[in-house]
């Protein structure tokens, strides 16, 4: 009886000793829940608060005159900025987005592990991811500017933007490579398919999600960039051909703002802006659908 009684006495006394370290264990997760949730609901709030100001500054002063075909000192149309918009981004992704996708396959699928290459290709990405755009800027002006004899132009524009998103595009599309378990790759040889039958069939489908992600991102920066093309693609407010010169969306936002004369055609721009990327964002997932189906 006594050992027994000494027995539940040194039990009580772990569970008493265990008991503030419980408590404390609960409240600390209940602080770390609490500041995640709290994040979240501020990074949300804010950009609630940016939409919402945008769109409450700009659509008030929407009018038809601001998508007229041709641009002029009393109209300021942003029609030919949004023309340009959408070919700077086509283009550059046309550029981009095949390269940077079979690098991914070919430092994913094909490249051996440790291979030194792979390594500089990784580290050399990286440094360019965050190369400022200004910068990116010099170098078109310089090379494809003045070094090609492309002047100012929609070419040296696109040029320089599939050069900067680059990056983006192939380290989120080798993540996504990364992210397909290799049993899928395994039972697809184990069905007898080759290599490239199973990358384009089994893996790309599937990782295609990821793949669409960093797509998106980069159709981001790209209709928010002002800097590089300043230097490159030049501010003429007109629809461009290819060796000629243009301004996009934010370029004609920024240029407005800074006579500070159309300050509220400026914000009607935002609002097309705002809308322009998310018309392009759900293109891309449609996109992004199809091929998963097939």
């Amino acid at each position: 009886m006594t050992s027994e009684a000494t027995k539940t006495t040194g039990t009580a006394a772990a569970n008493a000793k265990a008991q503030p370290k419980k408590m404390y264990g609960r409240t600390k997760a209940r602080v770390q829940k609490g500041l995640v949730y709290a994040a979240a609901v501020i990074t949300f709030a804010v950009l609630l608060f940016l939409i919402a100001y945008i769109l409450i500054n700009g659509i008030p002063h929407l009018k038809p005159s601001l998508f007229e075909w041709t641009y002029n000192s009393d109209n300021v149309s942003m029609m030919p900025a949004i023309i340009t918009t959408v070919e700077m981004t086509l283009l550059a992704l046309v550029i981009a987005v095949p390269l940077g996708l079979f690098t991914a396959i070919y430092l994913n699928e094909y490249a051996k592990r440790g291979n030194k290459l792979v390594n500089v290709i990784r580290i050399t990405t990286e440094t360019l991811s965050g190369i400022p755009s200004i910068v990116y800027g010099l170098f078109g002006m310089l090379f494809f500017v003045t070094q090609l004899h492309w002047g100012y132009s929609l070419l040296a524009g696109g040029m320089t933007l599939a050069i900067m998103i680059l990056p983006l595009i192939m380290r989120t599309a080798e993540e996504a490579l990364m992210a397909v378990p290799d049993t899928f790759r395994e039972g697809s040889f184990g069905l007898g398919a080759g290599r490239l039958r199973t990358v384009f069939r089994i893996v790309l489908p599937s990782a295609m999600p990821g793949i669409l992600s960093g797509i998106i991102l980069a159709i981001g920066r790209i209709v928010g960039e002002t800097a590089a093309l300043i230097f490159t693609a030049g501010t003429m407010a007109q629809i461009p051909g290819l060796l000629q010169s243009g301004r996009t969306l934010a370029i004609h936002m920024y240029v407005l703002s800074g006579e500070g004369l159309h300050m509220n055609e400026a914000y009607a721009t935002a609002v097309v802006l705002l809308a322009v990327v998310l018309l392009m964002n759900a293109l891309s997932a449609l996109v992004a659908k199809k091929l998963t189906k097939k």
